[in-house]
């Protein structure tokens, strides 16, 4: 299965190469840019929320750079720049998502290989998976199961602050019992409760929180892989809303479509509460801030 829609074009990764080529050819070895900048380990994360984990984990000791950042463009239309290229070229440790979500990162690493350098992607260190479903980090589990594997690449690179990165470990997953107990309060009032999604990336949530999706599972992976659902999905997905079928209608803002748009018109039309939800971190949240937000929002939708 496909889900990446990026890096169209040969001309424009092959550019990318040749810039990275030049960097190597004038500053030596990829190897020799790599790993720390003044004692501090350079980080690149693909997404924000991955360099947010990393930032939490490694505090003053890393510095990291965010590629995707903004939760106002969809994440998969994304395409690498130079940049980027370059970022990634002089990081110790880059974090990816994987399971196809971010393929233009691993031809960027491609392009610019070295020994030096640690790898590590979300969706691999997840012990939690979906069918058909890479959002991985929409999953408490498998964010605790991540930061713990990122901690422990931190201690290897830098052996020397190992305590303050398993202090910090220790802090952020206390930090996340918050989230297991808004999603244990959401079921403990409305298990069974149907509700509507316009795509895949919220099911790590809902089936935690006992609600009853009644959207058809082949029009959520058509929008989440940028596809026009099947005709039949989207009549169904329409009736059940305006058939008052479910009570609250869960939208992920960042892959707008026209199908989309016009659920969130009905919806309102309707009057049934729509709950927003995005694959990036908002600016001038934490990890725990954003999901901690978005769980608040769709308990107060579900209590009308």
């Amino acid at each position: 299965m496909v889900f990446s829609r990026r890096m169209s074009g040969g001309w424009y990764f092959f550019l990318l190469v040749s810039c990275l080529g030049l960097l190597s050819a004038c500053g030596g070895s990829a190897e020799a840019n790599v790993q720390k900048t003044g004692g501090v380990l350079q980080v690149v994360a693909a997404e924000n929320f991955y360099g947010n984990l990393v930032s939490q984990l490694g505090g003053t000791r890393v510095s990291v750079t965010s590629i995707l950042a903004d939760p106002n463009v969809d994440p998969h239309e994304y395409q690498s720049n130079v940049k980027t290229a370059i970022a990634v070229s002089k990081a110790g440790l880059v974090i990816e998502n994987g399971g196809g979500y971010d393929d233009w990162m691993d031809k960027i690493l491609s392009a610019a290989p070295a020994s030096g350098r640690v790898l590590l992607k979300g969706y691999d260190l997840a012990p939690t998976h979906l069918p058909e479903n890479e959002h991985v980090w929409y999953s408490f589990a498998n964010v605790a199961a991540i930061a713990q594997a990122i901690t422990g690449q931190l201690k290897q690179l830098d052996p020397a602050d190992a305590t303050l990165f398993e202090k910090n470990l220790q802090a952020f997953k206390q930090s996340l019992q918050p989230l297991g107990q808004k999603v244990a309060a959401i079921k403990a009032r409305y298990n069974g409760t149907a509700v509507g999604l316009t795509e895949t990336i919220y099911l790590y949530q809902t089936e935690l929180e006992g609600l009853k999706v009644l959207t058809p599972f082949e029009f959520e992976k058509a929008i989440a892989e940028g596809n026009d659902p099947p005709a039949s999905a989207v009549i169904t997905t329409t009736d059940q809303i305006t058939q008052h079928q479910i009570k609250v209608l869960i939208y992920n803002e960042q892959t707008v479509t026209p199908v989309t748009s016009n659920l969130e018109r009905l919806a309102q039309a309707n009057h049934i509460p729509s709950v927003a939800v995005t694959e990036l971190m908002p600016g001038g949240k934490s990890y725990q801030t954003w999901m901690l937000d978005q769980l608040a929002a769709l308990q107060r939708a579900l209590d009308g």
